[in-house]
């Protein structure tokens, strides 16, 4: 039959996109992309020498050749002849090396690591088989950069009870005798640290520096992928609103570093627009206000040693001697909580990618959103979405159960024409046709409302491993994390249950043995596929399962009764 063909099909089909997708990714990390080393003017992991004209349009901008001073000589293995600074607030442990006065390491309190729940995520760290710090600088021979030792001009370390916010500063003094400092403000029950340079321009002629604000990472995921999932994207993002979102993928930097006059696939000089490394459910970010048009320039490149880096560069306007002046970013370096982000710059929010159904995946999570805030408890705020989209899709529903339920009341018919033109196929589908006019059956009827539903249950599937509020959201009992899979497979073999009962109710392949035991193992097939899936996603279908077996039982003794009454 064409309906049980359909069905089988459809499985099939599903299961392959995702073992596609593992494979695709399997793919990636047995064959990496080649390490291209570069040797610029200037140190590999700091900025090309190309700087943002000033804001006043000054144009005596530094040259900045290879940097020579005792400040750019200290390399990033002097860190350890000196302690990190160690920085604790509320939301997390940062340590900072005093050489650069780079944040090495940041781990988030309240945000579980991926592999064991009882230790902080890092959002940032350079040692435990992952590379992802923030560097800083100034551009100019003469200037401190993230290479240069910086004197700890201030001694709290330590965000108090009674405070909402405390500044660490940094001084060094650059080869023509500026005076930099460096800062960074921490804020309580925030991700955000402001980080900045003050300039005081002791010498006897004006100066335009530019500061340089940057990620560098290799490609490294922080957390296992689960092998039935779908990738997140993992890599540095830049946004504009000329070019809007643009992913500038690992590949493409090392296609950039062998061919430097390839075309960059973002503008690299703008007034506006943020730049940022993504990986899966947290997001480390430069995100100038909205309000803030300062011209910048951004930048990604492939630094060598398996290492990429991606960032913007700011100019000071130019300084008169004796005078100072100063310049700073807004970084974060957090989980992609999407109200968080969005109030922080301009459609920041979409580092949340949910793939190509995000016009589905949207408005789902934002549904489950406001569930949430009404229950307070995501799983039962997915069944309550199951419920609702059950009822906004019951007449569908209700159509494709009366086709179900009078296909079943019409087997023996079917069977019988099988029987009696088994060895005419065509005469056979033409009997059947006009048996299905006369019953007014819809063969198909019964796949529709599986074919629409099927959107709604990947772009759950992209909702439950993208967003970061679902990350180890618990439900009850045993499920203690709905974006991971069910740790006694409970969901998976109560679906398995379901699926059978639904079976029970649907009509058979009459005559077509192979169908018939395809259909019968269709249970088994799905519940395994559910054992690798998020138990939030498992919930969902289980759910809706429960509701489309009511549907059927009453739609077939419905039509029963109607046939009997007939007879």
């Amino acid at each position: 039959m064409d309906l049980q063909r359909l069905l089988i099909f459809g499985v099939f089909a599903f299961s392959a996109i995702f073992l596609w997708e593992a494979w695709q990714q399997e793919k990636q990390l047995k064959n990496p992309s080649p390490v291209v080393e570069v040797a610029p003017p200037l140190p590999a992991d700091v900025p090309a020498p190309q700087v943002v004209p000033p804001a006043n349009g000054a144009t005596d901008v530094p040259t900045h050749d290879d940097p020579s001073s005792s400040f750019a000589t200290a390399t990033a293995s002097s860190s350890s002849e000196l302690p990190l600074i160690t920085i604790t607030t509320d939301l997390y442990i940062a340590k900072i090396d005093p050489v650069g006065g780079v944040i090495v390491d940041m781990a988030l309190l309240k945000q579980p690591d991926s592999q064991d729940k009882n230790k902080p995520y890092r959002a940032l760290q350079r040692d435990g088989g992952r590379y992802l710090v923030a560097q800083t600088g100034l551009l100019g021979a003469e200037m401190p950069n993230h290479h240069s030792v910086y004197q700890i001009l201030t001694s709290q370390r330590e965000l108090q009870t009674d405070e909402n916010e405390f500044q660490l500063r940094l001084g060094a003094t650059a080869t023509n005798g500026a005076r930099v400092e460096q800062f960074f403000t921490f804020y309580r029950d925030s991700y955000v640290i402001d980080i900045g340079y003050v300039f005081h321009n002791d010498t006897s002629s004006a100066q335009s520096p530019s500061a340089y604000f940057q990620f560098t990472r290799d490609k490294q995921e922080a957390s296992k992928r689960n092998a039935m999932a779908p990738s997140a994207y993992t890599g540095p993002v830049v946004y504009d609103e000329t070019d809007k979102f643009v992913k500038v993928k690992f590949d493409e930097m090392d296609k950039l570093a062998i061919e430097p006059e390839r075309k960059l696939p973002y503008t690299p000089d703008n007034d506006n627009g943020w730049v940022a490394m993504i990986e899966h459910y947290f997001v480390t970010a430069w995100a100038l206000p909205d309000g803030n048009h300062t011209q910048r320039r951004f930048f990604t490149r492939n630094v060598g040693n398996g290492k990429y880096t991606a960032g913007l560069i700011l100019p000071f306007a130019t300084i008169a001697p004796g005078a100072s002046a100063e310049i700073s970013v807004p970084m974060y370096a957090g989980p992609q909580e999407q109200d968080t982000l969005k109030a922080l710059a301009k459609d920041l929010n979409r580092v949340v990618d949910y793939g190509m159904l995000t016009v589905i995946a949207a408005p789902m999570f934002w549904l489950l959103k406001f569930l949430h805030g009404l229950i307070g408890n995501w799983g039962w705020a997915i069944i309550a979405m199951t419920i609702i989209i059950r009822i906004v899709f019951y007449p569908l529903n209700a159509a494709a159960a009366r086709s179900m339920a009078k296909m079943r009341i019409a087997a023996p018919k079917i069977k019988a024409l099988q029987e009696q033109f088994k060895d005419d196929k065509q005469q056979l589908q033409m009997k059947m046709m006009e048996m299905y006019k006369q019953e007014k059956i819809n063969p198909l009827g019964g796949c529709l409302p599986i074919l629409v539903q099927m959107p709604f249950f990947i772009a759950l599937f992209w909702v439950l491993l993208s967003a970061a509020e679902l990350r180890y959201a618990p439900w009850l009992g045993w499920i203690t994390n709905l974006s991971a899979p069910d740790p006694y497979f409970i969901l998976p073999a109560l679906y398995a249950i379901s699926a059978f009962l639904q079976m029970r109710l649907s009509p058979t392949p009459v005559g077509d043995p192979m169908q018939a035991r395809m259909l019968q193992m269709m249970p088994v097939i799905f519940a395994v596929l559910f054992v690798f899936f998020p138990s939030g996603l498992v919930l969902y279908w289980f759910v809706g399962n429960l509701f489309q077996i009511g549907q059927q039982w009453h739609m077939n003794r419905m039509l029963e009764r109607e046939a009997a009454a007939k007879t």
